[in-house]
């Protein structure tokens, strides 16, 4: 199969999933109890008051017809208007998408690096005592949920020893260095498990490699370890420690939910639990498809980046 076939079949699934997700949150939002209207009249108001609020939010109207409706438009490039904040629900992403996006990348700048480093280094001492040490860290990080560490961090270092705030705080004019301390906190919280996981992956692709025949060939040439990892092994590892570093990385959507609602940071995250609280349908479903639709272009990404880096499965 050639690529470009493999990267319109990967599309297609991509969108066939995206279609999927928006009817299964479509479904579960429907069949919460209460809806826009009841949140928005509170406990006090009158069932005529409710019934008129959702003619008018077009709640009334059949299920299939909503999501008939909101499929059309997201085709269209309209996502719909927010029945909480009344605007257009692209205004309302375009105000929190982009801390979303600054505060996952902050968190791979920090995370890529040391966790290729953990995972080289405990590969090329595998059955060592670093070895041990960096894979019994590793599975105790990867048991530690993002709230627990982020509760943790704001016990430690906000109420105790008062270095970092416990609210990130973004403005436009903000210093460098509160800018740091802001975003400290969450990044760590995201970073444990991210580190954690892309690192063990990462030592599982380097060993697989090393246990090759080609490597016992270098060795016995007299290539030393690092010129043997440098130069043979990261080349054939790079499509498993890509595919690593896209899994890896994914997680991040999860875990900034919890982060973002922690630390009220105004990102994506928490609009979405906002969204959820309020019954804001048209707000939840457009910030699910931004998550599911990051998630799959890593995955995209992934298998792009390994068939690239192995010439053997460009024509395959």
């Amino acid at each position: 199969m050639s690529i470009y076939r493999l990267i319109l079949n990967r599309i297609a699934s991509a969108l066939l999933t995206l279609l999927l997700v928006s009817l299964v949150i479509f479904i579960i939002s429907d069949l919460l109890p209460g809806d826009a209207a009841q949140e928005m009249l509170g406990q006090s108001a009158t069932p005529e008051q409710v019934a008129a609020l959702r003619h008018d939010l077009g709640l009334d109207r059949p299920a299939y017809v909503r999501f008939g409706d909101w499929v059309g438009g997201i085709v269209s490039g309209d996502p719909g208007t927010s029945m909480v904040a009344n605007m257009p629900v692209a205004e309302v992403i375009a105000d929190r998408l982009p801390n979303t996006l600054r505060l996952a990348a902050l968190t791979a700048a920090f995370t890529v690096p040391l966790s290729l480093l953990i995972g080289i280094s405990a590969a090329m001492n595998r059955g060592g005592r670093l070895d041990r040490v960096l894979s019994i860290s590793t599975l105790a990080m990867v048991a530690m949920p993002e709230f627990l560490v982020a509760t943790l961090g704001v016990l430690i270092f906000s109420v105790k020893l008062r270095l970092l705030p416990s609210i990130t705080m973004v403005t436009a004019d903000q210093p460098w260095g509160e800018f740091l301390r802001s975003y400290t906190l969450p990044v760590l919280s995201l970073s444990v498990v991210v580190i954690a996981q892309m690192s063990r992956m990462t030592r599982a692709a380097v060993i697989d490699q090393l246990n090759q025949p080609y490597v016992e060939m270098a060795v016995l040439k007299g290539v030393g370890p690092v010129a043997i990892v440098r130069r043979h092994v990261l080349p054939n590892a790079i499509g498993p420690i890509i595919n690593a570093m896209a899994l890896s990385l994914s997680y991040l959507l999860g875990g900034a939910i919890i982060v973002e609602t922690i630390f009220n940071y105004p990102g994506l995250a928490s609009l979405m639990v906002n969204a959820v609280t309020s019954r804001d349908t048209p707000l939840l479903q457009a910030c699910a498809m931004i998550f599911c639709s990051a998630y799959l272009l890593l995955l995209l990404a992934a298998d792009i980046i390994a068939i690239l880096a192995n010439p053997r499965l460009h024509n395959k």
